[in-house]
């Protein structure tokens, strides 16, 4: 079945490959539109995961992740939208030059070809690595988890036909519908067919497509994200942006999972974000100076502070210096998104220099790494490698380069 799969996508890139831009934003806008026109099939489909999954002790903060309702229909087809706003990614000449013999050589941008993504339990990914491939000229092969199979499925059929409404085939996208390790493991090794493996998920999905796979992977990383409040910190700002960071969707990977709070501002600031954490029940593992400072404190251990809890939790470190803090952080840094919260410019931009991370912020909330907020229109995930792509990754991540050189009969 994987083999068919496999061959259906190659013969769908040849023609993908070559369809001019009006034709890929003909999908795009067809797909936009039968998503919403089906929001009542896609939405019922997802019930049953719900379902299956709260029979299974799902917990909420995954539940989240999991659910699909209107308003989301309507933001992925907003997303799918915004992609067909975005500039070709393709058949863009990045440099070129004509040389002492007279050829002409451009450097030119070209699909990547073939794209499978394994992911966990997130359908709205279903959507959005299928139109980032579309407008970038690759096919794609999706391998959701099987908490979310029915409502992968039912996207999956809509957008297919939405494609062969719009003249493209359907095969440009496709589901794998089995669900098992076996499926997943064999997609890893598909190097006849398979250009690129882009995982989307949890440390242990992530590490086995890392460890296992023989197909090229752009590693999306997990989000140990980081907090620090300086001693020059603005103290609203920071009680703002920690809670925003850690309660607006904790199931995300830029939600902040680590905090870590200058001694000098610790009293002052600690009991506040304490006050506005409490109002979501958020759990807090911190050290001795923290839990001097304020009360039902988990003792942290190490491996809190290398934890992506993605739920109510989170970890506290007090520390002496911004040296510290870089220090700490770097320890445990998963290289996804790190912040400082400091009016202070030389340590704003000691901060930025000194951590290492795909993406780094002055006074923001670290929810803000995300594709659609980076003006991408959506990602297909985040790199937190250093080769290829790193950052969320959007259309030109989803390209490479082939060169074209014209001549007029020279040889060498």
């Amino acid at each position: 079945m994987l083999t068919q799969i496999g061959k259906n996508a190659k013969k769908a890139e040849r023609v993908l490959m070559t369809a001019p831009l009006v034709l890929r934003n003909r999908a795009l806008g067809e797909i936009a539109r039968a998503l919403r026109e089906s929001c009542a099939y896609i939405t019922a489909e997802n019930g049953k995961d719900i379902e299956n999954a709260r029979a299974k002790g799902m917990s909420a903060s995954m539940l989240d992740r999991l659910s699909l309702d209107e308003k989301r229909i309507e933001a992925i087809a907003s997303a799918v939208e915004s992609i067909i706003a975005l500039p070709d990614p393709l058949g863009r000449v990045l440099s070129g030059g004509v040389r002492p013999n007279g050829m002409k050589i451009e450097k030119v941008s070209v699909p990547l070809g073939v794209i499978a993504v394994i992911f966990e339990a997130r359908p709205n990914v279903t959507v959005d690595a299928a139109a980032l491939c579309l407008k970038s000229g690759n096919t794609v092969i999706l391998r959701g988890g099987k908490e979310a199979i029915c409502s992968n499925k039912a996207m999956a059929s809509v957008m297919r036909g939405a494609l062969a409404k719009a003249g493209l085939p359907e095969d440009c996208i496709q589901l794998v519908e089995d669900t098992t390790r076996e499926s997943a493991t064999a997609l890893m090794k598909m190097n006849s067919y398979v250009d690129v493996l882009i995982p989307r998920g949890g440390a242990g999905l992530i590490s086995a497509c890392v460890q296992n796979s023989t197909v090229p992977v752009i590693e999306t990383g997990t989000g140990n994200c980081h907090i620090y409040i300086d001693k020059d910190a603005d103290v609203k700002k920071a009680v703002s942006i920690v809670n925003n960071a850690k309660t607006s969707r904790p199931s995300v990977c830029n939600a902040c999972e680590s905090l870590v709070v200058h001694s000098a501002v610790a009293e002052e600031i600690l009991p506040l974000i304490k006050k506005a954490l409490d109002e979501k029940n958020v759990i807090i593992h911190g050290d001795e100076k923290c839990a001097e400072i304020i009360q039902d404190v988990v003792p942290a251990t190490q491996e809190d502070y290398a934890r992506e809890y993605l739920g109510y939790e989170i970890s506290v470190k007090v520390v002496s210096g911004i040296e510290e803090a870089i220090d700490h952080i770097m320890q445990y840094s998963s290289g996804h998104s790190e912040c400082i919260v400091t009016e202070n410019y030389t340590a704003a931009n000691l901060f930025t220099a000194g951590v290492d991370a795909a993406a780094v912020y002055v006074n923001a909330s670290t929810r803000f790494t995300d594709g659609g907020e980076f003006g991408f229109g959506a990602e297909i995930g985040i790199s937190t490698q250093k080769l290829h792509a790193r950052g969320p990754l959007g259309l030109p991540e989803l390209t490479t380069v082939k060169y074209i050189i014209t001549g007029d009969g020279q040889i060498r």
